[in-house]
């Protein structure tokens, strides 16, 4: 699949360059990630996505639990859609129609802490971004704590 370039000047595009994407925490409906997976995608789009990927593994987790293809995403974003077309695009393409399924998938993510062959890494990370902060458990917290968000 081929996408268009996009008039950047409709994507509503944050520069991640000079600021972050919204928190992973912040939602839209009822799904976390979302919001930061938009902007980290028109940040693409256009040019100023820095040092963020789109599609990274944490936003596959996303696409991986509504069985959305990251490049159909990605088309829609470049047609200059807000996040309210977005959302309404996502209910319409997710394999998941269940709110609740959805409340406690974003609920799971929310609260998901590393898995044991990964903690080294997390700590290390978690040193890094908080070396003071030891209440960061939970991934959504590392990446408020590495944006500066606490």
């Amino acid at each position: 699949m081929t996408t268009q370039t996009p008039d950047t000047s409709k994507l509503n595009a944050p520069d991640l360059v000079k600021s972050y994407p919204r928190s992973p925490n912040e939602h839209l409906g009822f799904y976390v990630l979302l919001p930061r997976i938009i902007d980290k995608c028109r940040a693409t789009l256009a040019g100023s996505n820095g040092e963020y990927n789109y599609n990274c593994p944490l936003d596959q987790r996303f696409f991986g639990f509504t069985g959305i293809d990251a490049e159909a995403f990605k088309a829609e974003v470049a047609k200059g859609s807000d996040d309210k077309a977005l959302l309404s695009w996502v209910q319409q393409h997710s394999n998941v129609k269940n709110d609740e399924q959805i409340k406690a998938w974003s609920y799971a993510e929310r609260w998901r802490r590393p898995a044991p062959e990964m903690a080294h890494y997390f700590e290390s990370m978690r040193l890094d971004f908080a070396p003071d902060n030891y209440r960061i458990e939970t991934w959504f917290q590392l990446l408020d704590a590495d944006e500066k968000r606490f």
